[in-house]
């Protein structure tokens, strides 16, 4: 994305340093696309090397559910970038089961790890950084079906609820050294992920469409790039007072 400046077009992320997690496909491709797009030096990660990442993009394999993970990527990006001005935590997901009893504990777990606590730990890793410039802009990738809160997902949706509230807590707490925290919540998306799990999820036979899964009014999808547009605005400048917000990108599929 540009930005037109007294008749000429300037990148208006030039100079700043970005980390995207979860960067490799579906909507992380598209928020690296877009960041690279606005002059923004990219780390991208993923728990493995599978997908097409942007051009221009660097790329660490890494998984974040663990400690030893996210340990090892924040080091990454510090040899790669030099630092992290931008940092935007979109790794997620979890399988769908036929009810919230059906859930195993270990996928309770890693649900937690993945949807959770991956950004806890990297958030206080790279965080002091930020805190010595002064400046730093971090997005969690929620989800706008945290309010449905159905059974089958009820392990995903429970662990981005605590994500919401742990973001709006560290953008409190942040906010004198000039860092600011948001989220952005996906209704339903079109991406790989995205599609395996709805696929899933009809083979339990609650396939997208039935009546709790609620119509999109603005009939279609979104697109990763609808995503990452939204990104991209609260890690600019232009959202230079906004923290501790949640916007939902859902096409009023659940936002009404």
């Amino acid at each position: 994305m540009t930005t037109v400046e007294n008749g000429s077009a300037t990148r208006e992320l030039a100079g700043k340093r970005a980390l995207v997690t979860g960067g490799s496909r579906g909507i992380g491709a598209a928020v690296v696309r877009q960041l690279l797009d606005a002059g923004a030096e990219v780390l991208a990660t993923a728990k493995s090397a599978t997908g097409t990442v942007p051009e221009g993009a660097a790329f660490v394999q890494s998984d974040v559910r663990t400690r030893a993970g996210a340990e090892a990527l924040a080091a990454a990006a510090r040899q790669e970038l030099g630092g992290v001005d931008i940092l935007v935590h979109n790794a997620g997901g979890a399988r769908p089961h036929p009810g919230s009893s059906a859930i195993p504990d270990e996928e309770w777990q890693d649900a937690l790890d993945l949807n959770l606590l991956a950004s806890v730990r990297l958030d206080a890793l790279l965080t002091p950084g930020m805190r010595e410039r002064g400046s730093g802009a971090i997005v969690h990738v929620s989800s706008a079906a945290v309010p449905a809160a159905v059974a089958p997902f009820l392990h995903y949706t429970a662990a981005k609820a605590a994500l919401e509230n742990y973001s709006r807590g560290l953008a409190s707490e942040l906010a004198p050294f000039g860092i600011r925290v948001n989220t952005v919540s996906p209704g339903r998306t079109a991406t790989p992920g995205g599609e395996a799990t709805r696929e899933q999820w009809a083979q339990m036979g609650a396939a997208p469409g039935q009546s709790d899964v609620p119509a999109v009014p603005l009939g279609r999808d979104g697109s990763p790039d609808d995503i990452a547009h939204a990104v991209l605005f609260l890690v600019s400048g232009r959202a230079s007072w906004l923290t501790g917000s949640s916007l939902v990108v859902d096409g009023g599929e659940f936002h009404r």
